[in-house]
């Protein structure tokens, strides 16, 4: 069932370490060759997240163009990020697309160098609303095992993104998560009951993201978004001097690396 209440008026005092009002989580979603292409299997191109707005699926052709605005993002968006979170020593949270990590094996290092964690973000960077329930848990199962040989480790956070209804289950079934971040439902983490032991959810974020510069109606400057952000932080910080609250800020290489 839906939970339509969440913490309500009874939002949790201590939170935060040292009492502390908000807390700041930067990612940055590492797709860039995750994306569909027919190069990847997929039967079309991709379609979503670029600065060309409601660009169509072009069905079994490449779309050169797409494809190049992805391969900015790994060639020269990703380590423009890479340097100015490194440069001020800020963490960071990669959601990486497992196809997209093995592709591109000095970026993932960097992101280890750099002592980021790298957060699973599925096998491919698709949209799996209809993919059927044992493909999709094949994939979750694959994207777990590549990760950990490409990364050196085993993803303990899970975001998918363009989720099924199956998602959330197939991840928990797969064991092995601290949280889940399939989820836009509150200001702070919160925990649901649905399995044998409680699961956490790390909320994510859709509005003070970067995604915005590729939506009608979002961001059409830096600044623009750079008051959004300061907007919602200083909204939060004041809420938590009684109520703690975090905030998520969504990055990808493709668009703020550009």
């Amino acid at each position: 069932p839906r939970d339509l209440v969440g913490y309500g008026q009874h939002t949790p005092k201590d939170v935060w370490p040292n009492g502390e009002r908000v807390a700041v989580q930067f990612v940055i979603n590492y797709e860039e060759g995750g994306e569909n292409c027919i190069l990847h299997g997929d039967a079309a191109s991709e379609a979503f997240l670029s600065e060309m707005i409601g660009a169509p699926a072009l069905e079994g052709v490449r779309h050169m163009s797409m494809e190049s605005i992805y391969e900015y993002g790994s060639r020269a968006g990703f380590w423009r990020l890479h340097r100015l979170f490194t440069e001020r020593n800020l963490p960071v949270t990669v959601y990486g697309v497992t196809t997209a990590l093995e592709k591109h094996p000095e970026a993932v290092q960097a992101m280890k160098d750099a002592d980021w964690e790298i957060a699973a973000h599925g096998y491919k960077w698709i949209n799996y609303q209809f993919i059927d329930k044992d493909e999709e848990r094949r994939q979750v199962r694959e994207a777990i095992k590549k990760h950990e040989e490409i990364t050196g480790e085993r993803p303990l956070g899970w975001y998918t993104g363009r989720t099924s209804p199956n998602t959330r289950d197939l991840v928990y079934e797969a064991g092995g998560f601290l949280y889940d971040a399939d989820s836009y439902a509150d200001d702070l983490p919160y925990w649901v009951y649905d399995y044998e032991q409680p699961y956490l959810i790390v909320p994510y974020t859709l509005d003070t993201n970067d995604m915005r510069f590729a939506t009608n109606q979002g961001f059409n400057s830096g600044d623009q978004f750079f008051t959004y952000l300061k907007d919602a932080f200083d909204m939060l910080y004041a809420e938590g001097a009684s109520a703690p609250k975090m905030l998520s800020v969504g990055l990808h290489c493709r668009l703020v690396g550009r």
